[in-house]
């Protein structure tokens, strides 16, 4: 590490401490050649997760977006917020591994996630979703759909 004070790189680490949540490292050292003590701290760099649009257009993952999109499909359905709460952290934990060879994620994998989590939930919900995700065009396509469901 080099010397804020005479620019020397060698140093030697007089203590080391966590933080209490451990993301991060404190660390004493005083410098070879002069004497200087200093802080250095230490933290995890973090590569978000990225979705990859239809379009190819990349955007970092934002569990917000899937909310408002349960939120909408479970209005008036009797699934809690507890449920819905724990879906999100499970859909979040399922993207990350996905995700976690390049940090990036295909929107379709992303809809398909929420679509079983959906089907094992509610049905009504999940038809919801479907016609938004699946952009039907005709009643067909919503009776298709159902005759997955049974």
């Amino acid at each position: 590490m080099k010397c804020p004070l005479c620019g020397h790189l060698d140093d030697k680490v007089i203590e080391s401490r966590q933080n209490i949540s451990g993301t991060s490292l404190r660390r004493r050292r005083e410098c070879l050649s002069c004497g200087y003590r200093f802080t250095s701290y230490e933290r995890i760099e973090e590569i978000p997760l990225m979705v990859i649009k239809a379009d190819a257009r990349r955007e970092p993952f934002d569990i917000k977006k899937i909310e408002r999109g349960l939120t909408r499909a479970l209005e008036k359905r009797p699934v809690s917020q507890v449920e819905i709460e724990e879906m999100l952290n499970q859909l979040e934990d399922e993207a990350a591994m996905e995700g976690k060879a390049n940090h990036e994620i295909h929107s379709k994998q992303l809809g398909d996630l929420v679509m079983k989590k959906l089907a094992g939930i509610d049905k009504v919900a999940y038809v919801r979703f479907a016609s938004v995700y699946k952009r039907f065009e005709t009643v067909d396509a919503f009776v298709r759909e159902i005759e997955k469901l049974t």
